[in-house]
């Protein structure tokens, strides 16, 4: 197994846990005790995890992954996800989307439609995350927006009043959202208050807005409310989801689309 991948796997047994044991980590992975002391030390040093007598726990009380080590997490689901979600968007349409790993596999399947292939442009793709903006820089069929702001690390997401000032002056078709969590209580909520209120601001701008979460963040919440489940006119999700779950939510008016 290389070091990323299992600083990769490191981490999400942490968030799931909360603490972490050397000699347990280091069995789970099928590497030396050694090898997992000198990950848990380089990633403490990073401030990803704090490092405690034979271990390690969270870094702090509410705890997010950077983006990069989330990419792997429920990977087929969210590759699945996005596709459904790219196929509900119209040639010429002007769509915003957030920052995540969710909504980056949503502008890598945008990217790869054929009928999207040229036009003036043929989208026009609004985003707040340097991230995409990198990714789809490059075809130059699209129009890409890019909000401004202070880019935040943890996210790629660009934040504060300079991406209030250029979202206040456009309309979107569509607000693409990829969540922490969706509730029909809280409705959709991130981590980052500031990163939360420049989605909710996308969703203001928009005719319509889909959330694409995968079925592990159904029935959940954060710390931060994005807006509120009524707002939201299509969540796509995948298979797992609780079928009482979907049942709510379509009640409340919200289309499901299942992949």
């Amino acid at each position: 197994m290389s070091r990323d991948a299992r600083w990769n796997t490191l981490l999400e047994l942490l968030v799931e846990r909360g603490r972490l044991d050397v000699e347990e980590a280091a069995a789970e992975l099928g590497v030396s005790a050694a090898t997992i002391r000198r990950d848990l030390d380089q990633l403490a040093e990073q401030q990803m995890l704090v490092r405690t007598r034979g271990g390690a726990v969270v870094h702090g009380v509410s705890y997010e992954l950077p983006l990069r080590y989330k990419t792997a997490r429920h990977a087929s689901e969210k590759q699945r996800i996005a596709k459904a979600v790219a196929d509900l968007v119209v040639p010429g349409e002007t769509v915003g989307l957030t920052g995540g790993t969710t909504t980056t596999e949503v502008a890598r399947a945008l990217a790869t439609r054929g009928d999207l292939g040229s036009g003036a442009p043929a989208l026009t793709v609004v985003t707040n995350a340097l991230n995409i903006a990198n990714e789809l820089a490059v075809r130059p069929q699209f129009k890409i927006v890019v909000t401004g702001g202070v880019a935040r690390a943890q996210s790629y997401e660009l934040i504060g009043p300079l991406a209030d000032g250029v979202l206040g002056q456009i309309t979107l078709d569509v607000a693409v959202l990829g969540v922490v969590a969706f509730d029909l209580l809280d409705g959709a909520t991130a981590h980052d208050e500031t990163e939360a209120a420049i989605n909710r601001l996308l969703c203001e701008r928009a005719e319509r807005v889909i959330v694409a979460a995968d079925s592990s963040k159904l029935g959940q919440r954060a710390f931060a409310r994005i807006c509120a489940a009524e707002t939201v006119g299509t969540l796509v999700t995948d298979t797992a989801a609780p079928p009482e779950t979907v049942r709510r939510f379509e009640e409340t008016g919200i289309t499901v689309v299942a992949v």
